[in-house]
């Protein structure tokens, strides 16, 4: 059922873990022309990849986003915090963190299928915290400050397996199967 989208992202560790994940192949794609717009909002962010993804392709897709939402900062950096992690990197994120007291943190994944006509999102979340520095060397990205709530260890402690069962992609991809199966 989700093989028969295109999954549209150019970044091979998404769809590696989202392949883990669904113990299924997919079909990833580039998508030369693809302007993603700029906000936190992680929603608006999936709704417009996913409408122009389609637009380009002429063909079902599949798109997703995430974020990391630092409690301190009001929801940012949301869905810009690749930006901060090209521009200041993780280490960065956690020195302009210092001087708050909240550490709190909230890891979000968006999927979304789009035929055309119809479009199903999924999100899943999880709470947790920031470490106070870079820890571990599994996965990408932010996971080498986010620690899930009821961990220790930051994501990038974390075997992928163990990462793969409990993260918000995991959760996000749970939901958006469930939708899949009711629309059936």
């Amino acid at each position: 059922m989700l093989n028969q989208f295109k999954f549209v992202t150019g970044n091979p560790n998404k769809v590696r873990e989202a392949s883990e994940i669904l113990d299924l192949t997919l079909e990833s794609v580039q998508v030369d022309g693809l302007f993603e717009i700029q906000s936190p909002d992680i929603d608006a962010v999936i709704r417009h990849k996913a409408e122009q993804a389609h637009s380009i392709l002429q063909c079902p897709v599949m798109v997703e986003d995430s974020g990391l939402v630092f409690h301190a900062w009001n929801g940012l950096p949301g869905a810009l915090v690749k930006w901060f992690e090209e521009t200041v990197s993780c280490e960065g994120m956690l020195k302009m963190l210092e001087g708050f007291d909240d550490r709190g943190a909230t890891a979000i994944c968006c999927f979304a299928v789009y035929d055309g006509k119809n479009m199903k999102i999924a999100r899943g979340k999880v709470k947790g915290s920031l470490s106070s520095n870079i820890r571990g060397s599994n996965g990408f990205g932010w996971d080498v400050i986010f620690i899930p709530e009821g961990y220790k260890q930051t994501y990038g402690e974390m075997s992928p397996r163990g990462k793969n069962a409990i993260s918000h992609r995991k959760r996000a991809l749970d939901k958006l199967k469930q939708e899949l199966n009711k629309a059936l």
